[in-house]
């Protein structure tokens, strides 16, 4: 039985909710809508897909969805993030019999990283500030240094340590090609409202749940103190300056995305974590079979670049150009580039 694309939108959907911060769903009532659609569009349980269809979200927290997060992705319009968010859920509502699985990641993090300005004073001892970059060069210099006060929950008290650490750090960040360590303000921290997804995305994978019997699965990321993990599938950097593991890749998650038909991919930033984790998704798949890249489906209006205004009317910084390079290199690749708007069924390389 092919099962077509859902014309409307469930009764409860407000699309105004994608730009409130306050908004929570009530799970219980979804529960119970979720019921009632089923049975009205005749839905089947995801277990039952012959051509499996893995919607991968990235990130989709408040920090990074609404203009009051500490690190909103506002994009050039200002309203990147907030339409990304409202794009995304009509796409899992009109698409959901064809969504075999939903994961969001979640980026998750303490008060004190290596990307964080908490993490750094400067030869003074004075605070550093964010958006700012941190080169091997200058912790060489003594012009930045990591905090002595993390040394003894860090490791034990080995202020030497630490320091060579972080300089090992950003020379293995440069070494590889990617960027210098770039400080962030405080986001996404455990615990605050920050880290929390955005209502209208949570309410719209967990309704996709509840209808289609598939688990809600959720991919945490980004608390090892010593190292950024823009990607879902690895932190940027594996080794410590002794030799000794700092992190590893998620190899679990990778099989499982491979393991799908299709893997679509939405979320923020589309500069950072999105580009990130499509990087090392090429990656692998360029190492096993360069032909998986058709099977990954990149959803371009679902997702918005950092910018930092600059008060004046422009940007302090714009990597939306950076963002624009990568995806059509992943074009390049293989990879498909589609629009939200158009019908699953429609996509080059659907079988439903």
């Amino acid at each position: 039985m092919t099962v077509k694309t859902t014309p409307t939108l469930p009764a409860f959907y407000d699309p105004a909710h994608a730009g409130s911060w306050d908004y929570a769903p009530d799970q219980a009532r979804l529960f119970t809508a979720a019921a009632q659609w089923r049975k009205e569009h005749d839905v089947p349980p995801a277990a039952s897909d012959r051509f499996a269809v893995h919607l991968l979200l990235i990130d989709a927290q408040k920090d990074f969805c609404f203009p009051k997060g500490t690190l909103y992705v506002a994009g050039r319009s200002g309203q990147g993030a907030v339409d990304d968010s409202r794009r995304i859920a009509e796409f899992v509502y009109r698409n959901l019999p064809h969504l075999t699985s939903i994961t969001t990641t979640m980026d998750t993090h303490f008060a004190y990283q290596i990307f964080f300005p908490s993490f750094w004073v400067d030869r003074d001892g004075g605070p550093l500030t964010p958006f700012r970059e941190i080169s091997a060069d200058q912790i060489g210099r003594g012009e930045v240094r990591p905090a002595p006060i993390m040394a003894k929950w860090l490791c034990q008290g080995n202020y030497t340590w630490l320091l060579k650490q972080t300089l090992h750090y950003c020379a293995e960040l440069e070494k590889a090609g990617k960027y210098k360590l770039y400080l962030w303000p405080p986001h996404c921290l455990l615990g605050s409202d920050g880290h929390a997804l955005a209502g209208v995305i949570h309410e719209a994978r967990l309704f996709h749940s509840f209808v289609r019997g598939a688990q809600s699965w959720v991919e945490v990321k980004g608390g090892n103190p010593l190292t950024e993990n823009y990607s879902v599938l690895r932190p940027e950097v594996l080794t410590r300056h002794d030799g000794a593991p700092l992190a590893q890749r998620n190899a679990l998650f990778l099989k499982s995305l491979l393991a799908s038909d299709a893997v679509v991919i939405a979320g923020q930033a589309a500069s950072h974590c999105v580009k990130s984790s499509i990087d090392d998704l090429l990656g692998e798949i360029l190492a096993q079979d360069p032909s998986l890249a058709a099977k990954v489906y990149i959803l371009t209006d679902c997702m918005s670049s950092v910018t930092v205004p600059d008060g004046k009317g422009g940007f302090a910084a714009d990597f939306t150009a950076q963002a624009e390079d990568a995806f059509q290199r992943f074009a390049g690749a293989g990879m498909r580039l589609v629009r939200s708007t158009d019908p699953v069924e429609s996509w080059p390389g659907i079988k439903l």
